[in-house]
């Protein structure tokens, strides 16, 4: 299995991640980690941290001569913004500044204030900060990789910011198709404005509402898509509850700050279907094997992959951080106040589908590992083309 956990404060002096479980010889190309990363800072409506920070990955262990070598890999991205925050930051000599009092609703500033008992809520909102999900992007990209080497590929994109959504005609009612999804992701790179929307038009309604939006002190959130294709029949397992993949997937998008929903295939749309609008039909021939016409499962069944295409959407709520804030109560005087401003987004759904993307990323792999094991990328590769030679004849 893959085991990752990742430490940093926002404006602390970086952000690190130690992976385990990685087989050795798997290649890592950290020009491609890089570039997820540099996705991750782009997108209308992201605030002024983006133009501060270059995101770049410094591998420190495991790692050597551009291969996994089977111990634990270490990963740091700079925090470049470290140098205006050093005094207050600093792990040992910090000097009481920014102080914060006032906790924002939505966020984890009171939460966290009362779980761990501090009065300076800097200490809460450090390490929840969204910030944290650059080295995870980063862990995300080392999973990418893995998965790659097997043929299994994923891709999002945002289905909507606000109130301004995709076309439906854009995305079909059944499965994508590894041609057409890479028809869908040049679509959506192809996007100038960098709202990772494959609809030109409603990117730029986007842009418009964005404007409109910070010119009110408001923030906006919305949903994005990831799909995965040429996963396997077989990965996960119903066998015990916290084996099924889909409970693992989901919590997975849910860990990511302002996720407050997730839908696997039709999910939401299905509740209010009869059973033989919901279900996806079973069909057989030689050349393909089982498969079917729909995949409104969203490619599990059981918590088990089912060899369709697995898709997941995740509803993203606004950006607690309103430049005209919400009311509020001091945590030190109890006296009512508008809550904290820190620099914030506007709107980060398009940061959050490429995060999305990573962390799907990462439970797919780990879920590979247990599957097929491996040590190696080669004993990997056995046990995994063993297995599609078998499914293929059952």
């Amino acid at each position: 299995m893959i085991r990752y956990i990742t430490g940093g404060e926002s404006h602390g002096k970086g952000l690190i991640a130690v992976i385990e479980g990685l087989p050795a010889g798997l290649s890592i190309d950290l020009d491609l980690i890089n570039s997820y990363l540099l996705k991750r800072q782009r997108g209308y409506g992201r605030g002024k941290r983006m133009s501060i920070e270059r995101d770049r990955v410094e591998v420190l262990s495991g790692i050597r001569g551009g291969y996994t070598i089977g111990s634990p890999v270490t990963l740091y991205i700079e925090n470049r913004d470290w140098t205006n925050w050093k005094d207050i930051m600093d792990p040992i000599n910090s000097i009481d500044k920014k102080i914060v009092t006032m906790p924002r609703p939505g966020h984890a500033d009171l939460a966290g204030g009362i779980k761990y008992n501090h009065h300076d809520l800097r200490n809460v909102l450090e390490r929840a900060s969204a910030r944290e999900t650059a080295i995870r992007t980063a862990v995300g990209g080392v999973a990418k990789l893995l998965l790659r080497e097997l043929s299994i590929g994923l891709y999002s994109y945002v289905v909507s910011i606000g109130n301004v959504k995709i076309e439906d005609k854009i995305l079909p009612l059944k499965t994508l198709g590894t041609v057409r999804l890479k028809k869908l992701s040049k679509a959506a790179e192809s996007d100038e404005n960098n709202m990772n929307m494959p609809d030109r038009a409603a990117s730029e309604r986007a842009i418009k509402l964005i404007e409109d939006t910070g010119k009110r002190g408001n923030t906006l959130g919305g949903v994005f898509e990831i799909r995965a294709v040429n996963v396997p029949a077989g990965l996960g397992s119903y066998s015990q509850w916290d084996r099924r993949l889909d409970g693992r997937l989901a919590a997975a998008l849910m860990s990511i700050q302002a996720i407050k929903a997730v839908e696997i295939g039709d999910g939401f749309l299905n509740a209010g279907r009869f059973g033989s609008e919901a279900h996806d039909e079973i069909f057989y021939s030689a050349g393909k094997g089982f498969y079917r016409r729909t995949d409104r499962a969203g490619g599990m069944e059981g918590g088990v992959t089912n060899g369709e295409e697995i898709i997941l959407r995740a509803y993203m709520k606004p950006i607690s951080t309103l430049y005209r804030p919400l009311h509020s109560v001091d945590v030190v005087t109890k006296k009512p106040v508008m809550a904290a401003v820190e620099r914030s987004d506007i709107c980060a759904v398009p940061a959050a589908s490429v995060v999305g993307e990573a962390v799907t990323a990462i439970e797919l792999a780990g879920a590979v590992m247990e599957k097929f094991a491996g040590d190696t990328m080669n004993e990997l590769k056995r046990n995994f083309n063993a297995y599609i030679s078998y499914t293929a004849k059952y």
